[in-house]
């Protein structure tokens, strides 16, 4: 047994020398990764996987590390490192390259092997992963853990289905049926049931048996064919269901020593047609046991107790194991080497040969699902795979270098392997590397046994030996013995075709020939070629021969009809219209019916299988045409080495003197080029020198026309600034032209609204002033009332007093007071006279003082006037200074505005005032009403008749209530000059608010024009006027 390391390294070989397995345990190589260091420790292998199309497998490590194995190619290369121990493998996706690793972080992810990169990272589960199936297509795969089941489309790497379960019920595995569109899915109560992928509707479910029988299932396995389940769990017992029939067929009991199956596996094997009849069964002892389940037979078993296995894969084609051990490395195992002891070219019980025969009398074929299996066992093939790998080993023939262009297969894989096979053909006998024809007849049994090549290797060597006697005696020439034996047969069957072939010169050659040396698979598609060479493997060798005639029998109609050789020959190189059932049946009716003498048995031996360990020597040909051959060969490949000796040597001798006189020419042309060079060089010395002057001609004149140009530069550049300059200008200008317009709506748009409110105001104002007017015109009527309600009472008080006074100067007159008031008269009326003009002196006083008061304020408003005048001009003339100040000025303005109405206002206040003195004059008045009345009663008594002048108006004559009249028109006239002055100061009132108004409205206009220009600044810039 073989060991490898994979060490730190990242690719290498898996052994160094050829394996050569024991019979024993069938270990081809055990194979570790350990790290050697300061800590030196062996890192785990946990899981691998097997790829369905090669003997490719993967493992993974605890630590993340991927591998990929080729058994093939004797090669291994690390493919991805994840960091995380993985849980489950898959391979067999839809790309070749991908495969599927579930991580500890329950997760899933997709690599490729090529590139290493990540294709997909799938998430969705809870708990860890410990299975995946991927579908047959390779376009879907389910994972499983204990909780739930997760069907994912490998397409668009996107989850499709769930499958919840209760924590109590839990899930032992779910995965694809092989061959179809079912999922098997097994819980931890023993229940198994079919889904349809598609639909995910459950098709049906296993009857568990109720009996002691009944077992806890634990471990899973299906035929590749999807026929057959086998379960097992913790008991010795394991369940073989039939699918179809849906029901257990048997009860298979395992040998006292396994108490618990942890995992099971069917062998594959390429002839069994998918039913695998042997399974693997790893128990709690760590030891793989493989039994037949139809004979419960033990085969052979793997592992040990003391280094047991802990999982288990198996290659696709059945050849090898990949076994995990306990110590964390992975043991390749031989199933050749473990079955060497095994009888296995021994068809079943009750089904011999003869049984065969009549099976394939009756149906015309075998079941496409066992033919391979019943082929192997109709040849008895050996196996030989130490002679096999012998002859591969040699390497590819010197005479099948050159396949590839004489027969260009698509697949370079096939190609690759029919070149493998017929060099070992070739390596088995030299014959076979002279004959044309052997990959024609190669070639269908190599493609379909492209899987194992050994099987197809000897499959073409059975053929030759037994089917192929006699072929090889006339070579290089065809088999002319064995062409007459079929020309013998249609001669006596079908003498009319022979003679109609004769009579165009179609020999053998043509109409035998290429079927026999392409075995049919020109002429026929694959099905009809399978079911021939059933009937062909089934009965004596002499039977291909036979098939020929009746080929050709049966095809007698179009070719009686031929009468160009051309045509003839294209009808045995192409597929025709015939019923291959009619050729079998006519083959079964020449081989009965054909005369002794002309029977091909009589030619042919028997049939004899290949013998087992070491291949026959095959020597049934004409030997010294085979060595003249190659002792021609030997002779062409001498003299052609001879030939090619003396052509280099003639060619070396010509290379010489070639050489020679070239370097003869050379020289003297060298000579002739050195006195060319030297002349050459005079003259370019004076051009040199001639056209250096005119450089500098023209270097002179590029500096002036350098110069001017860059004062044109220069010129255009300043004008251009200049433009640039204006152009700012004219833009700044346009910009404050816009920002002033912009101000200026604001600021009529502010005007007008301190207008409207203004004009409000005033309303309010008017509004007051009538209501005042009216108060006032109401309390000089109630004056007037009172005024005229004390002169009636003092009138009616002087006319009583009048009365008595003229009793008592009626009562007191003597005559002596007449000549008193005679002797006395001129001081008693100035004495009379003295207080009138004292009175009448200090009416006109009081009116002068009134006036003078009057003046005053007339003089104050007229003041207050001139000073709002002398304002107005000042805010007239500060209009133009005050354009670009702030909003905060305009304020300002009108808070001095304010204060000027609140003067105008102080001078309103005046007026209660006057109204107080004018009352004050009236209740004078009343006064002066009594003294006059006193004053003319005592006048009237003294001389009534006499004339009085009025102090105030000079001279003229009244009468004695003239005075009080007069006196009543002082004081109206002192009300009316009170009215003409309010009059007039209401008036100046009027126009000193217009003035206002039309002031307000021109700062309102600047100020919402300065308002503009600061918003539209943002208050960071600001223009000052």
């Amino acid at each position: 047994m073989q060991s490898s390391d994979v060490g730190a390294r990242e690719r290498g070989k898996i052994w160094q020398r050829k394996p050569s397995p024991s019979a024993a345990d069938g270990v081809i190589v055990n194979i570790t990764h350990s790290v050697v260091g300061y800590h030196s420790k062996t890192i785990r292998f946990l899981h691998v996987a097997f790829d369905a199309a090669e003997e490719t497998f993967l493992a993974g490590d605890h630590q993340g590390t991927i591998y990929l194995f080729d058994l093939s190619r004797n090669s291994f290369k690390l493919v991805q490192r994840t960091g995380q121990a993985c849980t489950a493998l898959a391979f067999n996706l839809r790309r070749e390259t991908e495969y599927l690793v579930a991580l500890a972080d329950y997760s899933v992810k997709c690599f490729d092997t090529e590139t290493k990169e990540l294709v997909s990272w799938m998430r969705g589960h809870d708990s860890t992963v410990s299975s995946i199936s991927v579908h047959g297509s390779g376009r879907y795969a389910i994972t499983t853990s204990s909780d739930a089941a997760q069907l994912w489309d490998l397409d668009t790497f996107q989850r499709k289905r769930k499958l919840n379960v209760h924590l109590s019920v839990g899930i032992q595995k779910v995965y694809f049926l092989p061959l179809s569109n079912t999922i098997i899915s097994c819980f931890k109560d023993d229940s198994i049931f079919a889904w349809e992928s598609d639909t995910l509707h459950c098709k049906y479910q296993l009857p568990v048996p109720e009996d002691e029988s009944r077992i806890t299932y634990r471990a899973f396995a299906v035929t590749r064919d999807g026929r057959a389940l086998v379960a097992g769990g913790k008991s010795n017992f394991l369940h073989l269901w039939c699918l179809n029939a849906r029901q257990l067929q048997r009860i298979i009991q395992m040998p006292p020593k396994v108490r618990t199956v942890r995992h099971l596996e069917f062998l594959p094997d390429s002839f069994d047609g998918g039913s695998s009849q042997a399974i693997g069964v790893l128990s709690q002892d760590g030891i793989m046991r493989f039994i037949n389940v139809h004979t419960c037979k033990l085969l052979f078993d793997i592992g040990s107790l003391d280094n047991g296995i802990n999982t288990v894969a198996i290659s696709p084609n059945g050849h090898y194991i990949a076994a995990v051990l306990e110590d964390g490395s992975i043991s390749i195992y031989s199933v050749k080497a473990l079955s060497q002891d095994l009888n296995k070219n021994v068809l079943p019980a009750g089904l011999n040969k003869k049984r065969l025969q009549a099976l394939l009398k009756e149906f015309g074929e075998y079941p496409e699902k066992y033919r391979m299996f019943i082929w192997r066992s109709l040849l008895q093939l050996p196996e030989n795979h130490a002679a096999f790998s012998s002859l591969t080993d040699k390497g590819t023939h010197a005479g099948y270098l050159g396949i590839h262009e004489k027969y260009p297969i698509k697949s370079r894989k096939l190609l690759r392997i029919l070149q493998r096979v017929l060099s070992a053909m070739a390596h088995w006998s030299v014959i076979f590397s002279e004959v044309s024809y052997l990959p024609l007849l190669a070639f269908p049994f190599v493609k379909l046994f492209q899987n194992n090549q050994l099987i197809g290797f000897e499959v073409v060597a059975t053929i030759i030996i037994n089917w192929c006697q006699h072929w090889f005696e006339y070579f290089p020439n065809p088999p002319i013995n064995i062409l007459s034996v079929v020309e013998n047969i249609l001669a006596h069957h079908d003498k009319e075709l022979l003679q109609h072939l004769v009579k165009y010169n179609i020999t053998s050659q043509l109409y035998a020939w290429p079927l026999m040396e392409t075995l049919f698979s020109e002429v026929l598609t694959r099905e009809e070629w399978l079911k021939l060479f059933d009937n062909v493997f089934s009965n004596h060798p002499s039977y291909l021969l036979v098939a020929v005639a009746a080929y050709l029998i049966c095809s007698r109609t179009p070719l009686l009809q031929c009468n160009i050789k051309e045509d003839l020959e294209h009808f045995f190189h192409h597929r025709n219209n015939l019923d291959l059932s009619a050729v079998i049946k006519e083959a079964y009716h020449l081989m009965d019916t054909t005369p002794e003498d002309i029977h091909p048995k009589r030619m042919l031996d028997d049939f004899v299988p290949l013998t087992k360990g070491q291949y026959p020597i095959f020597n049934k040909y004409p030997k010294f045409v085979a060595d003249y051959q190659t002792k021609e060969r030997e002779r062409i490949w001498h003299e052609e080495l001879e030939y090619l000796k003396e052509r280099q040597l003639a060619h070396g001798l010509h290379a010489e003197s070639v050489k020679r006189q070239a370097e003869n020419a050379a020289w003297y042309r060298q000579q002739q080029l050195l006195q060319e060079a030297e002349e050459q060089r005079r003259k370019i010395l004076l051009e040199e020198e001639q056209k250096l002057v005119e450089q500098r001609v023209r270097l002179a004149a590029m500096k002036r026309e350098l110069k001017v140009k860059e004062l044109q530069v220069l010129d255009a550049a300043h004008r251009r600034f200049l433009k640039h300059q204006q152009e700012q200008q004219k833009s700044e200008l346009r910009r404050l032209d816009d920002e002033i317009d912009r101000k200026v709506v604001l600021r009529s748009r502010e005007t007008a609204a301190l207008i409207q409110d203004i004009d409000v105001r005033n309303m309010e104002l008017e509004m007051q002033k009538k209501i005042f007017e009216q108060q006032l015109a109401k309390e000089q009527e109630a004056v007037t009332r009172g005024v005229k309600g004390h002169l009636d009472i003092n009138w009616i008080k002087a006319d009583v007093e009048e009365q008595k006074f003229k009793r008592m100067l009626e009562m007191d007159q003597v005559p002596d007071v007449e000549d008193y008031e005679n002797t006395e008269g001129d001081p008693a009326k100035d004495d009379q006279l003295s207080p009138n003009v004292s009175w009448q002196t200090q009416m006109l006083n009081k009116q002068r003082m009134y006036n003078l008061d009057q003046e005053k304020c007339q003089e104050e408003l007229a003041h207050l006037a001139s000073e709002n005048r002398e304002r107005e001009t000042r805010l007239l003339q500060a209009m133009d200074e005050v354009e670009g100040k702030r909003w905060d000025e305009v304020v300002e303005r009108h808070v001095e505005l304010k204060a000027s109405q609140q003067e105008r206002a102080a001078a309103d206040a005046l007026r209660p005032l006057l109204l107080d003195e004018r009352s004050q004059a009236l209740e004078h008045g009343d006064d002066l009403y009594k003294n006059v009345f006193v004053s003319l009663r005592d006048a009237s008594t003294k001389c009534p008749t006499e004339q009085r002048r009025d102090p105030l108006h000079g001279s003229g004559e009244q009468i004695p209530g003239s005075l009080c009249l007069n006196n009543v028109s002082l004081d109206s006239s002192v009300q009316l000059s009170l009215d003409r002055g309010r009059t007039d100061l209401e008036s100046k009132e009027r126009e000193l608010l217009t003035g206002v108004r039309e002031l307000r409205q021109k700062l309102t206009t600047r100020a919402r024009q300065r308002y503009s220009t600061s918003s539209l600044t943002d208050g960071v810039t600001s223009i000052h006027y």
